[in-house]
């Protein structure tokens, strides 16, 4: 089952999603894939040592490099990584105009589904040909979207883009759900901000909310989820709760 994780806004705990997402899926007994499709490699880095990477998912996808020469085990039991490098950035140049470009992911991943129970899918935050590519690929969306005044900023141009997704390549493309995230429940703001997403999305939007916290901001740079570094903490409990939610709507 593939998972894409996507918000074309930036800072809104998109990549923190998709690490604690994989790694929890993982603690219920899953096998999980994280694919890496953001340049900024947040998610590769949050995992493994950049500097041990060869190949990664710009030659997975260009040069149809063979799994097994870009697929990385991670320290976290049951999770594999196909990593990303600043490479990656070239790929849209280098696949626009290409009949099969927004193609090429959901291709690629094709003999791989069989061998995983999750993949987990994190995007850079742009609506292009990477973010597309996962779009095309995926079964369910998840969409993380912080509760801050801009918190439904550009929400009509992702949710446009899912339709045009859906109308044609992945007409089985569904919203698995929106993930509230860094919120501060002391705040009004943060209150008013979670009413208004719940007003415009529904049933759709997570009962686990994620609250901010350091430790969920400290945890990568010791390359652990956060079950790992801070098992009792906020963040670990809230994202268990999550990855449980995922599964019961998946």
């Amino acid at each position: 089952m593939i998972i894409c994780v996507a918000n074309q806004k930036g800072g809104v705990g998109k990549t923190t999603t998709a690490i604690n997402l994989a790694a929890g899926l993982s603690r219920l007994d899953n096998k999980v894939l994280l694919i890496d499709l953001d340049p900024q490699a947040n998610s590769t880095i949050s995992f493994i040592d950049p500097g041990i990477v060869s190949g990664c998912v710009y030659d997975f996808l260009l040069e149809n490099a063979n799994p097994e020469d870009v697929i990385y085990p991670c320290s976290t039991k049951g999770v594999d990584i196909l990593p990303a490098k600043i490479s990656l950035a070239k790929l849209e140049s280098k696949l626009m105009g290409d009949f099969d470009a927004a193609f090429r992911l959901r291709d690629r991943l094709e003999p791989l589904d069989s061998k995983y129970d999750f993949i987990v899918i994190d995007t850079p935050p742009a609506l292009g040909l990477l973010t597309v590519n996962a779009l095309v690929a995926a079964k369910y969306l998840i969409v993380p979207i912080q509760s801050s005044y801009f918190a439904l900023e550009g929400t009509d141009d992702l949710l446009e883009t899912i339709d045009k997704v859906k109308s044609r390549p992945n007409p089985s493309l569904e919203v698995l759900g929106v993930l509230i995230t860094l919120h501060d429940q002391r705040t009004t703001l943060a209150r008013d901000i979670y009413d208004q997403v719940c007003q415009v999305f529904g049933e759709k939007v997570f009962q686990t909310v994620i609250t901010k916290s350091v430790r969920l901001e400290e945890s990568p740079a010791y390359k652990e989820s956060i079950y790992d570094y801070a098992p009792t903490s906020s963040g670990a409990l809230e994202y268990a709760s999550f990855c449980k939610e995922v599964i019961n709507r998946a």
